[in-house]
């Protein structure tokens, strides 16, 4: 999967499409997961799609010889991001049985801004220009404005899942800035998300047993798109993103962060037929942009 590729220094036609397509996965993320719901608990379906992508990982990155050690110091911050990435995707995976897959989306990616106002604390040279508070400015507006959604507002528990969505993104966050903060920067991309699947698998199945919360109304159907959801939206669709990360530059790549939340507002619409209001496209455009000012770079004077 494009071993022997060299590196090239923008974004061609080959990695627009492929990073699109991540897009649409991670879109599409959400609402496979409001499907599944129905047949696992959240935590439950949380943890065996983490059980069930980790070997399609481990077989890739053994194939593609990457580099694979607990000896680099990683493993430490490794296990404290795979607790992390836990504690994320539960909040994530119970967040859409409360809110809308469409309101949810535009929250969950809301990611990058609190990677940003971290990176201006914790790491030398990620200070706030003028445009990044701007961006930051634009997406907070964009989060109010996706609040302010009646339609949704109106359920008594909505904000329990609107809440779960945005310290989802916040623990996503946390994940990142640890992985460019501590040893685990020494530890291939790969292996990263292994720690992340390793840990979380045991841990979030576990919990889904103490508490008795595994299976609900579970059909053939809802099984198929749960192995559709580990294997290629979570076991493809990160791979894909490992292999441009190999060839494409980071910065660059950046610049389609916003399409995954205006998939999953798509998503939400198309297949869980949604209600999509003047204020959720607004606040999808407003999170959108914010998120290209806030990856955006300083042109070097």
């Amino acid at each position: 999967m494009g071993a022997g590729m060299p590196r090239k220094d923008r974004i061609d036609a080959l990695g627009a499409v492929a990073l699109v397509g991540f897009s649409a996965a991670m879109g599409l993320n959400q609402a496979l997961i409001k499907l599944v719901n129905e047949g696992m608990a959240p935590i439950f379906q949380a943890g065996m799609r983490s059980a069930v992508a980790f070997p399609v990982v481990m077989l890739f990155a053994f194939l593609m010889a990457r580099r694979l050690s607990l000896k680099d110091g990683s493993l430490i911050p490794g296990i404290f991001t795979g607790l992390l990435f836990s504690a994320e995707f539960m909040l994530l995976f119970k967040s859409v049985e409360f809110s809308s897959v469409a309101r949810i989306s535009i929250l969950f990616y809301t990611m990058p801004m609190w990677v940003a106002l971290g990176a201006h604390f914790l790491i030398p040279g990620e200070k706030l220009t003028k445009m990044r508070v701007l961006g930051l400015l634009l997406a907070v507006c964009g989060v109010v404005l996706a609040l302010s959604d009646q339609e949704i507002a109106a359920r008594d528990d909505a904000w329990k899942g609107d809440i779960m969505a945005l310290l989802g993104a916040m623990l996503w966050a946390c994940i990142a800035l640890t992985a460019r903060t501590t040893k685990m920067s020494k530890a291939s991309p790969e292996m990263q998300l292994i720690y992340q699947l390793a840990i979380s698998a045991p841990v979030m199945i576990g919990i889904a047993f103490y508490t008795g919360d595994t299976y609900r109304e579970m059909t053939y159907l809802l099984f198929g798109i749960f192995l559709f959801q580990s294997l290629i939206v979570v076991g493809v669709g990160f791979l894909t993103w490992f292999w441009v990360l190999s060839i494409y530059p980071a910065s660059n790549m950046a610049s389609f962060g916003f399409l995954a939340p205006v998939f999953g507002v798509l998503a939400g619409w198309q297949i869980l037929g949604e209600n999509v209001s003047i204020a959720i496209v607004g606040a999808l455009v407003l999170v959108a942009i914010g998120i290209v000012l806030v990856n955006r770079k300083p042109s070097p004077k």
